[in-house]
């Protein structure tokens, strides 16, 4: 268990959310096309903030709680959250050589607001990958630090995915062709990359 002044575990669960939340998806998509159509943008991002603030939140301060209590649960922890954030930094990296974009096909076709946060709901919930990012890896990454930093931890967290998806739905219109670009994606698989390589040596050392 380590101390450390309340910034570090601030800064580090913003890096590690923030890692975690920008990939191209299809809840991501479905995001920034809202945001070209400017249907429902607030809406939509706050739902989809609240979403990951309420599932970082059970990581954190739950499993993140019961991993702590156990000295071998956390060593598991340590080294598997640590190999994971190695393979995610890993298939970051692998992603710069590849040619992928985000493309949006935009419509005139406005869904109402429970049309898109059911689609919403189901993009997040139905999504395995969202209990992994948020609840066992953030949860087990949380575990390092002591209770009072483990909430600055969180808030880093749940603070990267506010300004992601606010970001997204409200700068839709500049981003959507920057990032139909192959080498927008280069450039931002190769900084996750580096961040999560840099988290991962941070548990380890």
């Amino acid at each position: 268990m380590t101390t450390s002044p309340c910034w570090l575990p601030l800064l580090e669960g913003f890096g590690t959310g923030a890692g975690l939340i920008i990939a191209i998806g299809a809840q991501n998509a479905f995001v920034l096309k809202q945001g070209l159509l400017k249907n429902h943008v607030f809406a939509t991002a706050l739902f989809c903030a609240l979403i990951d603030a309420l599932l970082i939140a059970v990581g954190v301060l739950g499993f993140g709680q019961v991993v702590s209590q156990s000295p071998l649960l956390l060593n598991i922890a340590t080294w598997g959250g640590a190999a994971f954030l190695i393979y995610y930094g890993g298939r970051s990296f692998y992603a710069v050589f590849s040619t992928q974009s985000l493309d949006v096909h935009t419509s005139t076709k406005h869904p109402s607001l429970k049309a898109t946060l059911l689609t919403l709901s189901a993009l997040s919930f139905l999504n395995p990958h969202l209990y992994l990012d948020t609840v066992v890896l953030l949860g087990s990454i949380s575990a390092q630090f002591q209770e009072n930093s483990r909430l600055f931890f969180a808030l880093g967290a749940i603070l990267a995915s506010f300004l992601w998806f606010f970001s997204l739905s409200y700068g839709a219109r500049f981003l959507a062709p920057l990032f139909r670009k192959p080498m927008a994606w280069k450039i931002l698989d190769f900084l996750i990359g580096c961040t999560m390589f840099g988290i991962a040596l941070s548990l380890i050392y």
